[in-house]
């Protein structure tokens, strides 16, 4: 592979990566009922409602879950794993579907915990720095991850004012980081 198609390559997995993770964001922003109005929340929306609208007109959401969100999740990683396959010289038709489909579902579920994984990191170095401050990132950071961190919090309380609920909860990531990893 010339240097040039891994430059390039290197750039789709990454667009394509972050593009991902927003569909995967306004998933999230749902399920957590996360302020509409923020202006991140609306520039998420904007970005994916081009490809997002259509599907929803076919796949409805139910109980809550957008689940035209999750098949528009899973159709851009199958879609992007095929390209980057036949970038290298790969015959698509060489790597059968039920292999794509799996590794599909798994890179989904690192995109999710890596949103958790920045989401908390951030949020932790936030309140070192700006303390009691108002930003739209990190209140929709807080909406994400709250939920999660109070659930934790109630098995293990902050002890002294120091919230271990968010070291916790990335120690729990990562294990699930390396579970994955062994199954790919």
């Amino acid at each position: 592979m010339s240097a040039l198609s891994s430059s390039f390559s290197f750039l789709i997995q990454t667009l394509g990566g972050l593009y991902i993770m927003a569909v995967l964001l306004r998933f999230l922003l749902q399920i957590v009922r996360a302020d509409f109005y923020n202006p991140i929340s609306q520039a998420i929306v904007k970005v994916t409602a081009p490809l997002l609208n259509p599907i929803r007109k076919v796949i409805p959401g139910f109980g809550g879950i957008d689940a035209a969100s999750l098949v528009l999740a899973l159709a851009l990683q199958i879609a992007l794993l095929y390209l980057l396959v036949t970038m290298k010289g790969i015959a698509p038709t060489a790597i059968p579907f039920p292999t794509i489909l799996i590794t599909s579902l798994i890179k989904l579920a690192e995109h999710i915990l890596d949103i958790y994984m920045f989401s908390l990191i951030i949020i932790a170095i936030a309140s070192w720095i700006a303390q009691g401050s108002y930003n739209p990132g990190l209140m929709l950071l807080h909406q994400i991850t709250e939920p999660l961190s109070s659930r934790v919090r109630k098995v293990i309380p902050p002890i002294g004012g120091l919230d271990l609920s968010l070291m916790v909860i990335v120690i729990i990531i990562m294990m699930l980081k390396n579970l994955l990893a062994g199954l790919m």
